[in-house]
């Protein structure tokens, strides 16, 4: 019998092996899926976009009407206009700068939410836009995202990319209408439809157009259609929820976010006292989504300074395209 205390164990070596990415074959089920699904957004993003264009045509003929005769747009002829037009299809030709330049102000809008995923490889769908026989003939435009966001680098410039390319639209869009509008001395003063003056187009008119008052400008359709576009930079740029303001806030200060989403919701409740009942229903509308914001899967790295100074310039732009009272109507 002998003593195995002085036996050395035999060294094993075990190789494990390597399996690349590209080693493995291609999963055709998820790429099918992915390809069906893809056909299928496309579809419905071309169908909604069709519709927006033919509701924005109807609007814009109406604020060309409008225009022609001198007069701020009346609130019954939006609803009445449908209807001729049903009959006088032509007429829609009238509302092709309206409606062009609103549709490619919030397309620029949500291109640059879509480019921005498809930088940091996150699926996303096409942009779909909302028609809606409103004064504005659409509800605006959105996309879905599919799939998680990795880091705030990429969180923060998919929020905020939509906003800045949309405000760099409006701007010289607003400007160019600025200069070609007509002065109509106390064209509010009996109008039934009262549009605000946000910030960035009262400094516009004193440049342009100085000695003007703005409330005496009849903007012209294109100059309506920046209007939206600002309003609805605005809007996106509410810091709460998962509009792009949220984002933004989520990406620059994560443990703010839920409590700054609810004061937000709590303020428009005044606002929408004393200036726009609108504000009510968006203070419900975020409610209604709720104040939790989908987690990062890396929720450790910090945005560097250049993304802390675009946080200054989206303040800014909020600054400049809010307005407390955006629509009075009589």
């Amino acid at each position: 019998m002998s003593d195995r205390s002085d036996i050395e164990p035999l060294a094993v070596e075990t190789a494990t092996p390597v399996i690349r990415a590209w080693d493995l074959p291609p999963n055709t089920f998820w790429e099918n899926r992915e390809s069906r699904y893809k056909r299928k957004s496309l579809a419905i993003a071309v169908t909604l976009f069709v519709m927006t264009l033919i509701s924005t045509l109807a609007v814009g003929a109406q604020f060309a009407s409008s225009y022609a005769s001198g007069q701020s747009p009346d609130f019954d002829d939006f609803f009445s206009t449908y209807a001729t037009l049903l009959a006088h299809p032509q007429l829609l030709l009238a509302g092709v700068p309206f409606a062009f330049t609103l549709i490619g102000i919030l397309l620029a809008h949500e291109l640059g939410h879509f480019f921005a995923c498809r930088y940091y490889g996150i699926s996303a769908s096409y942009p779909y836009f909302i028609p809606a026989p409103t004064l504005i003939g659409t509800m605006g435009a959105f996309i879905r995202i599919r799939s998680p966001i990795y880091n705030r680098k990429a969180l923060f410039d998919v929020g905020i990319s939509g906003p800045v390319v949309g405000f760099l639209f409006a701007i010289p869009a607003l400007a160019i209408a600025v200069l070609s509008s007509k002065v109509v001395p106390f064209s509010d003063a009996h109008a039934s439809i009262v549009f605000g003056q946000p910030l960035a187009l009262r400094i516009l008119v004193a440049i342009l157009r100085p000695g003007v008052s703005p409330g005496d400008l009849l903007l012209h359709p294109v100059g309506r259609a920046a209007w939206v576009g600002l309003f609805a930079t605005a809007l996106n740029l509410l810091p709460g929820g998962q509009l792009d303001g949220g984002h933004i806030l989520y990406a620059v200060a994560s443990k703010y976010h839920r409590r700054i989403s609810i004061a937000l919701s709590l303020l428009l409740l005044p606002i929408g006292l004393f200036f726009w009942k609108g504000w009510i229903l968006w203070s419900v509308l975020l409610l209604a989504i709720g104040f939790r914001h989908p987690p990062l899967l890396n929720q450790w790295e910090k945005l560097d300074r250049s993304r802390l100074i675009w946080t200054g310039f989206a303040i800014l732009m909020f600054i400049l395209c809010f307005m407390p009272m955006p629509v009075l109507v009589r």
